[in-house]
């Protein structure tokens, strides 16, 4: 029963990680504008270079800004770690490798093919979301 359940579980999330650019492109709109209700951060730096690069890869479909989905919320994320140099190195780490643990039994996938920089500059972008 464990091996199956532990089956279905992978089968969804490689499910998930599929998807197509034009989900991907309306799923980072959406995510600009619940992100921008509550607060205007469209000046801040961080804030638009780190909603660019999360636009452009994969993580709209595990994360969501305020909601969670497979993965925590980013403002979840934002509400558990202090924004220190500590913390932006860990998560971007993080993003790169991938991990599990934390947030429960579901592994986040690793994005090797980011680079260290544009990683912290998600992190960045997710401590902007912080109320």
């Amino acid at each position: 029963m464990k091996k199956y359940i532990l089956s279905c579980t992978l089968l969804a999330i490689l499910a998930a990680c599929g998807g197509n650019e034009e989900k991907k492109t309306t799923d980072t709109a959406a995510a600009g504008t619940a992100a921008t209700a509550s607060t205007d951060r469209s000046n801040n730096p961080d804030y638009q270079k780190g909603l660019e690069l999360v636009g452009k890869s994969d993580c709209l479909t595990c994360h969501k800004v305020g909601d969670k989905l497979i993965g925590p919320s980013y403002k979840e994320v934002a509400a558990k770690y202090e924004n220190n140099e500590e913390n932006l190195t860990m998560l971007a780490g993080k993003i790169i490798k991938g991990g599990q643990g934390v947030w429960g039994n579901v592994p986040m996938t690793p994005h090797a093919q980011l680079s260290e920089e544009d990683a912290k500059q998600m992190v960045k972008y997710i401590f902007t979301l912080k109320d």
